[in-house]
């Protein structure tokens, strides 16, 4: 079975960082996007996607041309899209924390939705390397799906903006993979 380097690169540091940023397009910083292309300059990859949100795309763009698949975006937050954590209520608030599938944002979207859209994305992909420039739920449901980490487990790691994951893909039906590296400093 064969194998291939597959690089999950969160987007940088976006304008209006703090809030819960699914669907809203909140634009990169240019320090982020300076971050983004520092780290992802370098690696060897035949293939660049980005989800079609600009703090990605933008982050994509300064590193080479990207294909936009919006299957990569972040979990779409509804009428919580673009506040402040603190301005949510706080018991709605935990309960999705506690169970993204069973208490989602009001008018937002279920951690299964967010799961089938990345799996959806990881089986069209070609078996050769690949950077795809994205968001943390992304990330996180990528882990899930590749590696089998419970959704609990996916929240164990630290992906602050501009960090790059790297899985080791086989490319078996279904796909697994092997975490080879996470660098976020």
């Amino acid at each position: 079975m064969s194998a291939f380097r597959l690089h999950l690169l969160r987007h940088g540091e976006p304008e209006a960082a703090g809030r819960m940023l699914g669907r809203t397009d909140s634009p990169a910083t240019v320090e982020g996007i300076a971050a983004c292309a520092a780290r992802g300059r370098d690696l060897a990859v035949t293939r660049r996607i980005s989800s079609d949100l600009s703090r990605a795309r933008a982050c994509a763009e300064a590193i080479g041309p990207a294909t936009v698949d919006p299957r990569w975006r972040e979990l779409d937050f509804g009428d919580w899209d673009g506040l402040a954590p603190e301005a949510i209520d706080r018991t709605a608030l935990g309960r999705f924390w506690d169970d993204p599938d069973a208490a989602p944002p009001p008018g937002g979207e279920r951690w299964s939705d967010l799961v089938a859209r990345v799996a959806a994305a990881i089986a069209e992909l070609p078996p050769e390397p690949t950077l795809v420039v994205t968001h943390g739920g992304a990330m996180r449901a990528a882990l899930h799906i590749l590696c089998g980490f419970d959704r609990r487990a996916v929240w164990a790691f630290a992906l602050p903006y501009a960090s790059l994951l790297t899985l080791e893909v086989w490319d078996g039906r279904p796909r697994a993979a092997q975490v080879t590296g996470l660098v976020t400093a």
